[in-house]
């Protein structure tokens, strides 16, 4: 199976605290299909590292002296748009805080930073094991395939040292299928469902942003991602774009022109009471692996609205909206997938596109005209 993919995906690993790097490049170098190809110690070294080794895959921890992740973060993506970038972050507050606002200022995805201390050695390599090392195969086998597909230029093998790429690669033609037009026939939507996991902050951050005014119908959102996580990331789209987008309290009434998102923790549902259209939160059991599941949210939703709505599936890891989006195309609704080019990793989209479920496929920076437009007359139920 490892014959058959690309080489091995070479990462820098930026973490200030010496025990904490030694953890994880032991970690990482364990895998077979990863190589450690240097650490940073801080944001200029990482800065540095970056343009010298040009690794496929950054892991680069918040919190370091000199210069901090964020300010490094922003001065590496002057110059390496599509690097993948894993934030390292801790699970407090203020950790979950840095990690949203890292999220949406271009970093890739994050992990919860792992206690290092004594006696928790093991739990730390499982925790790197199981969250960090399947997102760095994830998110590096896709910037391989993009560096072939486009042919970049990698330091040759035989060069005395590895050099910087003159010019940043642009996209080149994708291995995916084409995107496809928006069908010309479609009923006008009552509401939008949509579903997202890697690289959804800057997606949805993008996505809001283009609004010039609020939709005239209600939004409902599963972005996954644990708790306090979603609330910050909610407050944050809010206080960069002109819709409301927040996480709602079970049996609250959904409203058209706010963005509802299912807090970290909980699926979201919806019901009907007489006129009323309530959203509900539960914690039945995860589904595809998620809680909340883009699953849960499209089912119930299509139950309520049928033709009326409108399934949108960005960017993600994984194949959670599949069996909704089966749901929702049963009932004759419509659904919209984020094509391969402009994903962080075409996961949920590609699986909407690879069972004929989309009726477009279209770039991030096309689909909220798209969905302004389909939704620009709402029909009453």
């Amino acid at each position: 199976m490892v014959e058959d993919q690309p080489g091995k995906i070479r990462v820098l690993v930026v973490e200030d605290s010496s025990l904490m790097r030694r953890i994880i490049t032991t970690a990482l170098s364990k895998h077979p299909r990863i190589e450690v190809v240097g650490y940073a110690v801080d944001g200029f070294e990482a800065i540095e590292a970056v343009n010298r080794l040009e690794p496929d895959v950054v892991t680069l921890d918040i919190e370091m002296p000199e210069m901090d992740g964020l300010t490094a973060l922003r001065e590496i993506r002057k110059s390496h748009k599509r690097m993948p970038i894993i934030m390292f972050s801790s699970l407090t507050h203020q950790g979950a805080q840095a990690a949203v606002v890292a999220l949406t200022a271009g970093a890739t995805d994050y992990v919860g930073k792992p206690s290092a201390s004594a006696g928790s050695i093991d739990s730390a390599f499982k925790v790197l094991e199981q969250d960090l090392i399947p997102k760095i195969i994830g998110l590096g086998e896709r910037a391989l395939r993009r560096q072939s597909l486009d042919g970049a230029v990698k330091p040759s093998p035989v060069a005395p040292k590895p050099v910087a790429r003159a010019v940043t690669p642009t996209l080149a033609t994708k291995s995916g299928p084409e995107p496809t037009a928006p069908s010309n026939r479609f009923d006008t939507v009552s509401a939008v469902a949509i579903g997202v996991s890697t690289g959804g902050p800057m997606a949805l951050m993008e996505l809001f942003g283009q609004l010039s005014q609020p939709l005239s119908v209600p939004v409902f959102i599963v972005q996954h991602m644990p708790p306090t996580f979603t609330t910050l990331l909610a407050a944050r789209l809010t206080a960069a774009g002109i819709m409301d987008v927040r996480e709602p309290v079970s049996g609250e009434e959904a409203k058209a022109g706010t963005a509802y998102m299912a807090p970290g923790g909980f699926h979201m549902a919806l019901s009907r009471v007489g006129t009323k259209l309530l959203i509900t939160l539960n914690t039945d059991p995860p589904e595809n692996s998620c809680r909340p599941a883009v699953d849960v949210l499209f089912r119930s939703a299509a139950d309520i609205y049928g033709k009326a709505l409108l399934g949108v599936v960005l960017t993600g890891m994984g194949q959670d909206g599949l069996k909704g989006a089966e749901y929702i195309k049963a009932r004759q609704g419509q659904i919209i997938a984020q094509d391969e080019a402009t994903s962080v990793i075409w996961g949920m989209p590609m699986a909407i596109v690879k069972n004929n479920l989309a009726d477009a496929v279209l770039p991030l920076g096309k689909i909220m005209d798209e969905i302004v437009f389909r939704s620009r007359k709402v029909k009453s139920l």
